[in-house]
């Protein structure tokens, strides 16, 4: 785990956190700390401003009040991922219980925290979620990789990987294609060529996060 430091700076290509809370003085608090530990920090006491700054599909993290003036953290963990933007979110809330805490989790938030809490164990709760999310994009990258590829791939190289994926024989995929399978040693070849797969290993692999088998 990383250290708290006070007199660290933020870097310049450090994530982005943003800090909603309406109490003023415990969101400079929380921003000051945040930016203390290296982090690009931007804070809001209105919800809806956040939801309009341009930067708001870039956040690393979010840390979020769960009651606002008029408005309820949930509310806008609701309404972003609605929107298709979902950063972890750690809820802070001095208010907190038990029932509070489960609905938060299961909402999909990173942690939940009580006020007052240790200055390090939300540096944590941040560092966490920021990790957890770069990796979780970071496959959805390599996915998103993977679907383009295939997408190029003709409809009958797409039926060969299916049955490759399988497990299937170059004679049961040309029996079940009704081709011979020379044909489907071609289509395989090309195929293999398409979608950057080194060995069928690696085709079955791509397979898996496109979810033909």
């Amino acid at each position: 785990m990383r250290n708290f430091n006070s007199s660290e700076p933020a870097m310049k290509n450090a994530p982005m956190v943003f800090v909603v809370d309406d109490d003023e003085v415990v969101c400079r608090a929380v921003a000051s700390l945040l930016r203390s530990a290296g982090y690009n920090v931007k804070e809001f006491s209105d919800p809806n401003e956040m939801l309009a700054h341009p930067s708001a599909r870039v956040a690393g993290c979010l840390v979020l009040d769960v009651r606002l003036q008029g408005y309820s953290g949930f509310d806008l963990q609701h309404r972003l991922s609605e929107s298709g933007n979902n950063p972890p979110i750690i809820f802070i809330t001095g208010h907190g219980d038990i029932p509070m805490s489960v609905r938060a989790m299961k909402a999909g938030a990173a942690n939940f925290l009580t006020k007052p809490f240790r200055s390090q164990d939300l540096i944590d709760a941040v560092q966490e979620a920021i990790a957890v999310h770069e990796s979780y994009l970071e496959k959805q990258r390599a996915v998103d990789s993977l679907r383009k590829r295939f997408e190029c791939l003709t409809p009958r190289e797409r039926q060969v990987m299916g049955g490759v994926v399988k497990g299937s024989l170059n004679k049961q995929i040309a029996s079940d294609l009704d081709v011979s399978e020379i044909t489907v040693k071609l289509h395989r070849a090309n195929m293999m060529r398409k979608m950057h797969a080194s060995t069928i290993a690696d085709l079955v692999r791509a397979g898996y996060h496109l979810e033909l088998s």
